[in-house]
């Protein structure tokens, strides 16, 4: 995961938009966003996603 990536998550999780573990409204509202590399890195990367948004892990 990237740095870029890692700002895409931040912001739409203050945003408040969505519950962060539902990651079909985090990809929705990405897009919105044309954050395309964290829609393309939750279908690809989803337990590291999920690891991040628990943990604070990479």
């Amino acid at each position: 995961m990237n740095e870029k990536i890692k700002q895409q998550i931040v912001e739409i999780a203050e945003s408040g938009l969505t519950n962060m573990l539902d990651t079909i409204a985090v990809q929705r509202i990405a897009n919105d966003r044309h954050f395309y590399e964290l829609v393309i890195f939750i279908e690809e990367h989803k337990a590291e996603y999920s690891r991040f948004i628990l943990r604070g892990e990479e």
